[in-house]
């Protein structure tokens, strides 16, 4: 049986880590600081009731570290043969002073598996998740591992209020309460908006933030968004391999190698190689990359982490299977429709970043952050472009493709400060991003049988694939323009925000955001357009937080957001005054969070999200403007250790939303919001039978939802089971078996809309091997 980290923890007590806890609730900085240390620490609620501590910020020993955590608290560390614990500092007196603590523990090694404490990412400064006045889900490392997930989709399916959409078979495109998108996706809170699949290889967290989120990541950030936080090189050595195999001809394998070189200076190197088939006829993925990280810190108040990446994605666009009568085709799950030879996407990602951050001997934290980044995408498509035809027996096909380059730079500086006016405390947090993005984007139409103007086939039903000639032309002329665009996003934002601390019960979060976004933007063919706009646009959020006692808050929230006119992927205007008015979003949000224990977390929030000035999408690539629509919810949420052996995560979402207004030719007002179920439940439950071998089980309802606002087609409810097994084999050696839907269930994934719906996998089972040195 290999050692606990409990022994380990205590061996290397004297050895020096770096700690970064911020001023607040003694309780709080203790749980933080065992977990960043790595260390048992017993504690005694009662000691610690009401006391505070001015943080920790530095390099220091645990014995140390903890003197500073603990001064002026009247308290005491002491060392124990299984670890530390907090007693109080012995009075004047002659007689003895014994002090008896609860079992009461926290360790980083074995709780927390799936609870995270806090996160930089809600407030750019670092806060405990309770008093952040906002929904948020942590999916962690531990997490990701377990449920062996790879991709964003697969992130999110256990958390509330999220779901997953098609994407068109080429990105990531997800459902943050009933709002689809394909471009809120950030890394260490930069943009990351290219039409892709993510991979999690050189990823430590995932973070999503439900409701309006415009004040922390400007123009976006509508009804959510997806932070994802990354490996980072440290002074903790790794050496982690990892070989997975497993249905469908899945092969992966993944590197996790660090080295501390000195005091100094440590690097990092994250890599991937991965090639899959799937249980859709003619469907495979090819991906790679490489992401290496280096961290210098000339000084104990200085940081400096420079990394890259390279990354390429190679894979079969796969858009589904059509409908008939309502209802998704009656076909077996991996049949293709239209062509997979010739659909396909790809996508070639190299990103630099780099982060300095210095704390002034004034108390002040400077933060900048630089990303610098180029994507070249492509994909193209032959699919189905129309429902069933009973009487023929026959389904329409369509082709087109499209082509898009970007390149990115975006810069920020942000500088923190705590103060305290009389006797209310305060967290500001200021700062400047400016930012460029310059895209280009081709799109071509397939034309079939070698025509000028055929642009669908009718295929039978029975045989849906087709190889005839198809050739695909940028169309210019006769009312059928594809687009031939460059644009160039040029964006200057200001920001403040201030953390309140009223009495030690009652905080309050103040902050406002103004972005300057400017849009160049020149269609190459049909009208040739050159269209200059300019959106000033301001994003505020003020929530309140009440704390009855520590472990409570009970808060409330106010935000907006905004998403200019070009769109998620700024390829795209419509010339007239009310399609250039960028959509707003408005999130009323309420809620409850309380640590039960500091590893077990439960949340709950009522919401309201109102969306104006909105352009809905349907098949054939319509747009149709609506006054707005509304989503309204209900979410709760738990996550942590149920006991010291069993861990959990997931949640129930109740979920409603409506037009507002009516849509010409396509909804009225009252319809439904697509890809929106009512009723969402989920739960991963991990036991661990003895420390060499556990045992997991997650179960996914998901109740019926509508394809598109058209309101025709419905993918029915279902219920999933998946399972997992894990075993340690050696101290260096440790296995899992993950089986996806376990029961075989036929079920339906998601939708792009009426007529391209993705089926869900039948059974499928990985096996994984990792190996650490």
């Amino acid at each position: 049986m290999p050692k606990s980290s409990v022994a380990q923890s205590v061996n290397t007590s004297t050895a020096v880590r770096t700690y970064d806890i911020s001023a607040g609730y003694l309780h709080d900085a203790l749980t933080q600081f065992s977990q960043q240390a790595g260390i048992k620490l017993a504690l005694d609620p009662a000691l610690l009731q009401g006391k505070v501590t001015h943080g920790l910020t530095g390099d220091f020993e645990i014995k140390a570290a903890l003197d500073q955590l603990l001064a002026g608290s009247g308290l005491q560390v002491t060392q124990r043969n299984d670890g530390f614990a907090i007693v109080s500092v012995p009075s004047a007196s002659p007689e003895p002073v014994v002090t008896t603590l609860p079992a009461i523990q926290v360790t980083a090694s074995n709780t927390n598996r799936y609870a995270a404490v806090s996160t930089s990412t809600a407030t750019k400064t670092n806060t405990l998740l309770r008093d952040v006045p906002q929904a948020i889900s942590v999916i962690t490392n531990e997490l990701i591992k377990d449920q062996s997930v790879r991709s964003i989709g697969d992130a999110v399916r256990y958390v509330p209020g999220v779901g997953i959409s098609q994407g068109e078979g080429n990105r990531d495109a997800l459902v943050f309460r009933g709002n689809r998108s394909t471009g809120d996706f950030f890394t260490d809170g930069i943009r990351d908006d290219v039409e892709y699949y993510r991979d999690l290889y050189n990823i430590e967290r995932v973070e999503v933030l439900k409701g309006a989120n415009g004040m922390i990541f400007g123009r976006g950030g509508s009804g959510g968004v997806v932070n994802r936080v990354s490996k980072q090189a440290n002074w903790n050595p790794t050496k982690e391999f990892s070989f997975q195999g497993g249905s469908f001809n899945l092969k992966r394998m993944t590197a996790d190698v660090g080295y501390v070189i000195n005091d100094m200076a440590a690097v990092r190197l994250n890599a991937l190689y991965e090639d899959a088939g799937s249980f859709r006829d003619g469907v495979s993925m090819e991906r790679l990359g490489i992401s290496p990280t280096v961290t210098l810190k000339p000084t104990h108040r200085t940081k400096i982490v420079a990394g890259m990446e390279r990354f390429h994605d190679d894979r079969t666009a796969d858009r589904g299977i059509t409908s008939f009568m309502g209802r998704p085709v009656d076909v077996d799950r991996s049949q293709f429709f239209g062509d997979p030879r010739r659909s396909h996407a790809n996508v070639d990602v190299l990103a630099f970043n780099s982060l300095i951050e210095h704390k002034f001997d004034t108390g002040v934290t400077l933060q900048n952050r630089t990303n610098y980044a180029t994507y070249d995408k492509f994909y193209q498509n032959v699919f189905a472009n129309g429902g069933l035809d009973d009487v023929l027996n026959e389904v329409s096909l369509g082709a087109y493709n499209n082509a898009t380059k970007r390149e990115n730079v975006f810069n920020q500086t942000n500088l923190l400060y705590s103060l305290n006016t009389g006797p209310i405390a305060h967290t500001l947090m200021a700062g400047i991003e400016v930012g460029r993005q310059e895209t280009h984007n081709r799109r071509e139409t397939g034309l079939f049988n070698n025509s000028l103007a055929t642009t669908s086939l009718p295929v039978s039903f029975r045989n849906p694939i087709t190889h005839v000639p198809i050739t695909f032309r940028n169309r210019d002329g006769g009312g059928d323009v594809d687009a031939l665009n460059r644009s160039v996003v040029n964006v200057t934002s200001l920001y403040i925000q201030d953390q309140i601390e009223i009495i030690p019960q009652l905080q309050a979060i103040v902050g406002v955001r103004y972005d300057m976004f400017e849009v160049d933007f020149q269609q190459k063919n049909g009208p040739r357009d050159h269209l200059k706009t300019r959106d000033d646009l301001i994003a505020p959020r003020f929530g309140l937080i009440y704390k009855p006692i520590t472990p409570v808050s009970f808060y409330a929230t106010y935000s907006q957001a905004y998403v200019p006119r070009a769109g998620d992927q700024l390829t795209a205007l419509n010339v007239t005054t009310e399609t250039l008015k960028p959509e707003k979003f408005t999130t009323l949000e309420t809620g409850v969070k309380w640590d039960i224990r500091p590893d077990l977390a439960f949340t709950a929030a009522v919401y309201q999200l109102d969306r104006t000035n909105v352009i809905n999408s349907v098949v054939g690539g319509q747009t149709f403007l609506t006054k707005g629509q509304r989503t309204e919810g209900v979410e709760v949420s738990l996550s942590g250790q149920l006991t010291s052996n069993w861990s959990v995560m997931g949640g129930y979402a109740y979920q409603v939303g409506e037009i507002t207004s009516d849509i010409f030719g396509v909804a009225k007002k009252g319809a439904s919001v697509a890809e929106l179920p009512r009723h969402t439940f989920s739960m991963w439950s991990r036991y661990d039978i003895t420390p060499s071998i556990g045992a997991a089980f997650g179960v996914i309802h998901r109740d019926s939802m509508l394809a598109s606002l058209t309101n025709r087609v419905t993918l029915p409810d279902f219920t999933r089971v998946d399972a997992a097994l894990f075993t340690q084999f050696t101290k260096r050696f440790r296995g899992q078996l993950n089986i996806e839907n376990l029961f075989d269930t036929k079920y339906f994934a998601s939708a792009q809309n009426d007529f391209n719906i993705t089926p869900g996998s039948p059974i499928a089972i990985r096996a994984t091997l990792i190996a650490n040195f």
